[in-house]
């Protein structure tokens, strides 16, 4: 599944362009606890077709009820139920308890949308275009017309807002990039592409190529600190080693490291993640200091054993690491292990078929 914003935008700009009438709601203040965060955008055809989310859902059937007329009975209530025009207008839900409840509003909670009328197709297209090919664009909307200017963004920003304009940044899909293509990846993978992420699988080995069965995922099969430099690394992806096999993981973790990717982490037991840092202190000239980006043993400890789990362990960390939410020290795999007086070298995922044969052949204590 690819990032949300841009499918919603896409579809905005293709409903503007066949000539439909459509609305651009963006959250743009929250009180109390909110469904979806700040800056999160939903489009509203005039036929009541709704793309994105700001809410559970309770808000969404409201704004179809009130400007479309997908509900509308008779010629009256048709004139009522359509879609408005000019500037952009503020509207807030949940203002009070009965609201909250009728919203399905969490206790106390207030959300502020700006509902755009119509937005402009070109506009709309060309900030598709910009996010498809992978750049950070700011979006800057003129209140008192909805006039639009969009310009390249240096970093991703938080909505800002005021009573001239409002500013929304979006950039283009998260990434992960996956070095080996055994059953965990196939799990990881999958779980990534519903979260938003776009998956770059890399193995060289033909035998785990050929068993490769994730649709959405793309799959390479060039030696992996090749990839890792082909697919450049940016503040929105992030990067995992998981075959076990320091001839394909170090070089590729070596060069994430030099990049500004968000998360770079390799799968393993404590010794092999003590291992694994040796081998780069002595064969690689890396210090503590350079490999303190590393992560590892990856995941957060919820006593995980199946492949599946495993993978729900680790893109549990990578969503907290990307949405910039510090874990309790005792969700660490190693400080949880440890307090446990769990063996270092158990934990290794040892449910993966042919880790053990793969460790084995490299040399590696698991």
């Amino acid at each position: 599944m690819e990032n949300l914003d841009v499918m919603v935008l896409r579809g905005l700009r293709d409903w503007r362009r066949a000539g439909k009438r459509a609305l651009l709601a963006t959250v743009v203040r929250t009180w109390g606890s909110s469904p979806r965060p700040v800056g999160s955008i939903m489009a509203l055809s005039e036929d009541g077709a709704v793309l994105g989310s700001v809410s559970g859902g309770c808000i969404e059937d409201d704004l179809i009820y009130r400007y479309t007329q997908a509900y509308a009975v008779g010629a009256a209530a048709d004139a009522a139920r359509t879609l408005p025009s000019g500037p952009p207008a503020f509207v807030k839900y949940g203002v009070t308890a009965d609201e909250a409840h009728r919203f399905g509003l969490p206790c106390g909670g207030t959300l502020e949308l700006l509902l755009e009328h119509d937005p402009d197709a070109a506009s709309l297209a060309e900030l598709v275009t910009a996010l498809e090919a992978g750049r950070l664009m700011r979006r800057t909307v003129r209140l008192a017309d909805g006039a639009v200017q969009l310009a390249p963004a240096d970093a991703p920003a938080e909505l800002d807002v005021d009573a001239d304009r409002l500013v929304n940044t979006f950039g283009p899909e998260y990434r992960m990039l996956l070095i080996g293509a055994g059953q965990l990846t196939e799990y990881l993978a999958t779980m990534a592409l519903f979260s938003g992420f776009a998956v770059t699988v890399c193995d060289p080995r033909e035998e785990y190529r050929g068993a490769w069965s994730v649709a959405g995922a793309t799959l390479l099969r060039d030696m992996p600190d090749d990839v890792v430099r082909a697919f450049r690394p940016d503040r929105r992806s992030c990067v995992v080693a998981l075959t076990h096999d320091p001839k394909l993981d170090d070089l590729a973790l070596l060069e994430a490291l030099e990049t500004e990717a968000f998360y770079v982490g390799a799968i393993g037991s404590r010794r092999n993640n003590e291992a694994r840092h040796q081998r780069m202190v002595e064969h690689f000239d890396q210090t503590e200091a350079s490999l303190a980006r590393l992560r590892g043993p990856i995941g957060i400890y919820i006593g995980s054993k199946t492949p599946a789990e495993i993978a729900v362990s680790v893109m549990a960390e990578i969503l907290a690491v990307k949405n910039g939410v510090q874990l309790p020290r005792d969700m660490a795999v190693t400080h949880a292990k440890n307090a446990r007086g769990i063996a270092a070298n158990e934990g290794a995922q040892p449910a993966l078929a042919g880790a053990t044969e793969v460790a084995a052949v490299c040399g590696v204590p698991r």
